[in-house]
């Protein structure tokens, strides 16, 4: 068969896209959720950090996590809410955010990195076949890592807002304002969807593909 590999590439590829157009407009639309309801997203990232915080804690007790990735992990969570600490406004110059990007990385490396060997040691450990290893299931791995790895950060990542001189623009569109005139805040999420469109509607005007009075 010669074409309907083809077709199965095609029909991936095709996936792939929606996907991330699906994705994308749902982060776009959770940022303009949380621009609307500032307090309340703030309480709630605030009592979520402290709630994975006492979840780290709790299964360093009770489960015998590691101590020193569990303290990482803490620590990594504390480092979060200094981010709130002007929320929902960010710079990323701020050490505390680059720390912050930093620490998502680190914890996850370490924390597979320990789930793998867990793995290999409980099968090393099997004298036969018919031995169940003492590991923790995909299920319980994959929600590790949701909620006391990567939850806090893709929330701030949804939450926070950057002023318009944060990113580049591309074009001479003006600053989003409010009613008043003031300069109205823009979720990071709707900076960085909002710019890729515009370079996307730049390369087409370049190329002739579109005219200069259309929009994206």
């Amino acid at each position: 068969m010669w074409i309907l590999p083809l077709v199965g590439y095609l029909g991936s590829i095709v996936g792939f896209c929606f996907l991330t157009l699906a994705i994308a407009s749902g982060l776009y639309y959770l940022s303009e959720l949380v621009e609307e309801h500032t307090v309340i997203a703030k309480r709630l990232l605030t009592r979520l950090i402290y709630s994975i915080i006492g979840l780290q804690i709790i299964l360093c007790l009770v489960d015998g996590f590691p101590f020193g990735l569990s303290l990482m992990g803490v620590a990594s969570h504390v480092i979060y809410l200094g981010n709130m600490r002007r929320f929902p406004f960010v710079k990323l110059s701020d050490p505390l955010f680059i720390a912050s990007c930093v620490l998502v990385l680190v914890n996850h490396y370490f924390w597979f990195q320990h789930f793998s060997e867990a793995q290999q040691r409980s099968y090393a450990r099997m004298s036969s076949m018919y031995d169940h290893p003492d590991v923790p299931t995909f299920t319980e791995i994959a929600s590790y890592f949701g909620l006391c790895v990567w939850l806090i950060p893709f929330a701030l990542f949804v939450s926070l807002s950057a002023s318009d001189n944060v990113l580049p623009t591309i074009g001479t569109e003006q600053p989003s304002r409010d009613v008043n005139g003031k300069n109205k805040r823009q979720g990071m999420v709707k900076v960085i969807v909002d710019n890729v469109l515009s370079a996307i509607g730049e390369v087409s005007r370049l190329a002739g593909w579109k005219k200069p009075e259309d929009r994206f």
